[in-house]
Formats: structure tokens, sequence, C-alpha cells
């Protein structure tokens, strides 16, 4: 049952990688299409789905409820980073590869892969302790994940390049804090915007992994493949993150209700940002890599989840 239940929240993410792939061999998309897509997600799309999520999903009365939740995500993800840079300086990760690297350790794709997994595995009530996890995932994402991302370029140059100060605020970070804003000071947001902005918000999933397929068409299938950068970060995104959050609810959050903890270690465990290669194309990273990950760790969920579960049931 619960292979069946991941296989069936993993399909519609492969099909549409699938859809991308095939109508790029068939040279459907001008050579400037995956640019535009990528333009269209970071400045349009992502901030407007974010907005809508937090004020779909949140409330202050849940932000309050649940504030200990965040104590310990938040924990563990710092953890995550930790290990990952440690490992990226260890394992001699190169230029352009060390923001999805280090990403595949902490965030997790957790609204589109993460949020059905959770409803098809723990049912609606297990939505607000999701929402925990959702709010230090996005802040994580946003904040010094894209960082890493737009910052860490392929392409060596001799001069020194000045800090950019506005890779500190991408859109889809400024869509959370207005959201805050919003969701704090209690101001209304009328139907005819919300409708504008979920309708908006709703093309990020397909065309991000729409864009995933289109980069492996043209880079070849050939491409994906288990290299040793990409067995260690997916190590990293399905062993290590779980085990820090294990370790961090064993040792500090053993008060919280079992369907919270296995919450959170589900998550922990989700698929790698469908973004990443978007990201990665943004900062003159490796997009090769990106999707590399992107593909293998989704493929890989089939596997993962109900073992995972397994072990939940003997350990939580």
């Amino acid at each position: 049952m619960v292979f069946l239940q991941s296989l069936e929240s993993i399909l519609p993410v492969i099909i549409l990688i699938s859809l991308g792939y095939i109508l790029q061999i068939k040279k459907w998309f001008d050579i400037s299409f995956s640019d535009n897509i990528s333009k269209l997600i970071m400045n349009i799309a992502l901030p407007a789905s974010i907005f809508v999520s937090v004020m779909e999903y949140l409330t202050v009365d849940r932000l309050i409820k649940l504030s200990s939740g965040l104590v310990y995500v938040a924990l563990a993800t710092i953890f995550g980073y930790i290990i990952a840079y440690i490992l990226v300086k260890a394992l001699k990760i190169r230029a352009g590869r060390r923001g999805t690297f280090i990403n595949t350790f902490v965030n997790a794709n957790t609204i589109f892969i993460g949020l059905p997994l959770n409803i098809a595995l723990f049912g609606d009530k297990a939505t607000e302790y999701f929402l925990v996890y959702y709010i230090i995932n996005t802040i994580s994402t946003w904040t010094l994940g894209i960082y890493l991302m737009t910052t860490d370029s392929q392409v060596q140059s001799k001069t020194t390049v000045s800090f950019d100060w506005k890779k500190l605020l991408p859109p889809p970070l400024i869509g959370f804090l207005v959201a805050i804003v919003f969701l704090l000071a209690k101001i209304p947001v009328p139907q005819v915007m919300t409708k504008t902005l979920t309708y908006v918000g709703n093309i990020v999933t397909p065309l991000s992994l729409i864009y995933i397929g289109i980069v492996l068409a043209k880079a070849g299938l050939a491409s994906v493949k288990f290299d040793k950068d990409s067995v260690y970060a997916l190590c990293g995104r399905f062993l290590i993150a779980p085990l820090l959050m294990m370790i961090v609810l064993k040792t500090i959050g053993t008060n919280l209700p079992n369907l919270e903890a296995q919450t959170f270690m589900l998550q922990s465990a989700v698929s790698s940002l469908a973004v990443m290669p978007i990201l990665a194309h943004q900062g003159s990273g490796d997009v090769e890599y990106a999707t590399n990950i992107v593909t293998l760790s989704t493929v890989l969920l089939v596997v993962v989840i109900p073992s995972l579960m397994s072990i939940m049931q003997l350990v939580i």
C-alpha cells in the first residue's frame, strides 16, 4: 500500500519530465524557450505560488501553536548546511556544483512532492505539522539556498566580483515575506487576486518539470548517471538529512506527537527541489548536474519512501 501511494505521487512528476524531453527532441521549442521559462518561474510564478501557499495553509494561531516544531526543523537544517559544507571541501566538489550539492542535502521539494506524499500517507490531520517543515524549508531555500545556487558559477573569473545585495532578496523570498506581512497584519486578500495568483502559481510545477525534460534532451539521456558527486549528494538527501532529523527528534524533540515526528522524518527525505536546474542556470552553474540530481532523487523516491516508512515504525 505504501509503495502504491508513493508511486501515485511520483508518476505525474516523471511523466511531465518525459513530456518536456519528448517535445524538445521533436524540436517544438525555440532555443531561447528554456531561458524564458526560467525568468517566468523565478520572477513571477514562484513568488505568486509561495504567497498563495502561505495565505492558504498558515494562520497566526498555527504558527504560535507549532513554534516548538519550528526549532527542531531549523536545527536539523542548520546541521545539514554545516555537514554539506564540510563535505564540499573534503570531497573537492567543483565550482558550479557546490550550490546544488548543498541544497540537495538541506532543501526538499515540499509543496510539489512532499505535501501530496504527506496527505497520501498520513491524511489531512498531519497537514499542520507539514506546515512547520514547509516554513523552515521555504526560508532556507530562498535565503541561503538560492544565494549558494546563484553565486556558484562554473565560469572562473580572475576579476574580483562585488557582493550583489539583490541576491539576498530574490523574488520568491519577497513573495514569502509579503505573505507573512499580510498574515500577521491580517490584511484581507481580494478573492479575484487570490484566484489570479493561484492560476499563476500553479504553472510552477509543470513548467519546472518540463524544463528538466528539456535540459535532459539537450544533454542526452547519457547525462543521467550515478557519478561520484551525484551519489554523495543523494546520500545526503536520503540518508544524512533523515538521520539528522531523527537525532534531533530523539535528543531534544522527545515530547513531539508521533505524527508530527513522522511528518518531519518524511519531509526530510523528499526529493530535491524541482527548480534547482533553473537556479543553477541563473547562477551560470552546472545545469546538467542539477538536472541529474532532481531526476535521480525523484525516481529513487519509489524505493526510499517505503523503506523510510518501515524504519519509522521501529524508531518513532
